[in-house]
């Protein structure tokens, strides 16, 4: 299957959709752990980072491809692929040290 061409479009947006659900599972965390509800908050970063691999595996099969000698065209999407993936990255940083927070003050 690795070998199997790539719709670029549909690639892109799985990886918008991955990111978009980590986003959306790191911020629902962040809002369990406000209300001190630290279990639902580790369920919720877990799944995060679930999604977050499926976009990033996704991800990692277009470095290979450029690696292996066929590049791949930067195009609006894409660039917006990047940005969707970096910002998930920066917010479960965020997440998680605010999480961290939240246990330290309640305790």
């Amino acid at each position: 299957m690795a070998d199997e061409p790539v719709d670029m479009e549909v690639l892109c947006m799985q990886m918008i959709v991955a990111a978009g659900s980590a986003k959306s599972d790191y911020m629902e965390a962040l809002q369990a752990a406000k209300a001190g509800d630290y279990e639902t908050a580790d369920a919720k970063m877990k799944s995060g980072d679930e999604n977050y691999a499926v976009g990033h595996e996704h991800h990692a099969r277009m470095v290979q491809q450029e690696a292996a000698g066929d590049p791949v065209t930067m195009t609006l999407l894409l660039t917006h692929v990047e940005d969707q993936m970096m910002s998930t990255e920066t917010i479960k940083t965020m997440v998680t040290e605010l999480i961290d927070l939240y246990k330290k003050v309640n305790a």
